[in-house]
């Protein structure tokens, strides 16, 4: 049974009409396959299949070991966006329910090498000049997730040095916890600071900053 009904296909195939350079859908899994592993490999298969400039990759986790060093995987499913480059974009976990929208409008800026941040917003991300990971924890049907996770990954499309992880709650329970995560979306900065709910691109992007000040003080 196909995950995207006819309408959702047209829509798609609409939205990738503005797709201006290839995109590679790069996706981890195994033979045993994990939870929502076989149901992550056919929602990308779909998206692919409605557009020429997109491509589908899938590598086994246990034993490409090559590549899963190389994008430093260590969870599945796990999905990675590249265009020109790796901007250091993760999805780990199904991005189904409300992220869907996530990943297509992610798959359109990378296309594009566009961030689509503010000149503002731009500058005070240019502070942020040696590595930082963010998390941002979701769950499919919450309604204001994809804001946060695409905040997130917008400043992964800006900044070299920031990777940008959108990561399933329900799917990874024992980061749940490391992270204290009580409700969605939380944005992890780093390893003690964080954002919770969805908030504006300038308050995001001086939050991201100042917690990078704190933590390389």
């Amino acid at each position: 049974m196909a995950f995207l009904t006819e309408k959702d296909q047209q829509f798609v195939r609409n939205l990738f009409e503005n797709l201006r350079e290839n995109v590679k859908l790069i996706m981890f899994t195994q033979e045993l396959e994990c939870q929502y592993c076989r149901e992550t490999r056919q929602i990308l298969e779909e998206v692919a299949g409605l557009s020429d400039k997109i491509a589908l990759q899938v590598y086994n986790f246990q034993t490409d070991k090559a590549l899963v060093e190389k994008y430093k995987i260590d969870k599945i499913p796990a999905t990675i966006l590249e265009g020109k480059k790796d901007y250091g974009i993760r999805y780990y976990g199904i991005p189904s329910g409300y992220e869907f929208s996530s990943l297509l409008e992610d798959i359109v800026d990378v296309s594009k090498n566009d961030s689509g941040f503010s000149t503002d917003a731009k500058a005070m991300l240019a502070k942020v000049n040696k590595p930082l990971h963010l998390q941002v924890f979701v769950t499919p049907t919450c309604p204001y997730c994809p804001k946060a996770v695409r905040m997130a990954h917008k400043a992964a499309i800006e900044n070299d040095n920031i990777t940008a992880d959108m990561v399933e709650a329900t799917e990874f329970p024992h980061l749940t916890m490391r992270y204290n995560v009580q409700g969605v979306p939380r944005t992890i900065i780093g390893n003690d600071q964080h954002i919770e709910g969805a908030v504006p691109e300038m308050a995001f992007v001086e939050k991201v900053v100042e917690a990078f000040q704190t933590q390389t003080a």
